[in-house]
C-alpha cells in the first residue's frame, strides 16, 4: 500500500507552501533544488519543512491539501504548531 503526506514548506520570504506527494523526503530535496526555476519555491529558497500529515488514501489527502489551501495564514501558523484550539477558533470566525 502506497503512502502520502500532506506538507507545508515555510519559504526564506516566510510564505507557507502546501502540497502532497507520495515521497515526502524526495518532495522536500526537489524543493531545494534548482531543477525546476518556474517553481514557487525557487526564488523562495531555501525552505524549510513544517509540518505534514501522513495518509494511506491518496484522495483524502488531496482533499486535505486543497482545505489547507484555503485556510489563512494565522490557522496555518496554528496548524503548524499543533494548536488545535486556535484552529477550531480561527475556522469560527469566517463562518
Amino acid at each position: 500500500m502506497k503512502n502520502y503526506a500532506v506538507y507545508i514548506l515555510r519559504c526564506v520570504d516566510n510564505s507557507f507552501y502546501t502540497g502532497v506527494t507520495s515521497n515526502l523526503e524526495k518532495r522536500v530535496l526537489e524543493h531545494q533544488s534548482v531543477k525546476h526555476p518556474k517553481s514557487y519555491t525557487f526564488k523562495r529558497r531555501p525552505i524549510t519543512l513544517v509540518y505534514f500529515e501522513p495518509f494511506q488514501d491518496v484522495s483524502q489527502a488531496i482533499h486535505y491539501e486543497k482545505q489547507i489551501k484555503g485556510w489563512s495564514r494565522a490557522k496555518k501558523q496554528a496548524l503548524i504548531e499543533g494548536n488545535w484550539d486556535k484552529v477550531v477558533e480561527l475556522a469560527k470566525r469566517r463562518s
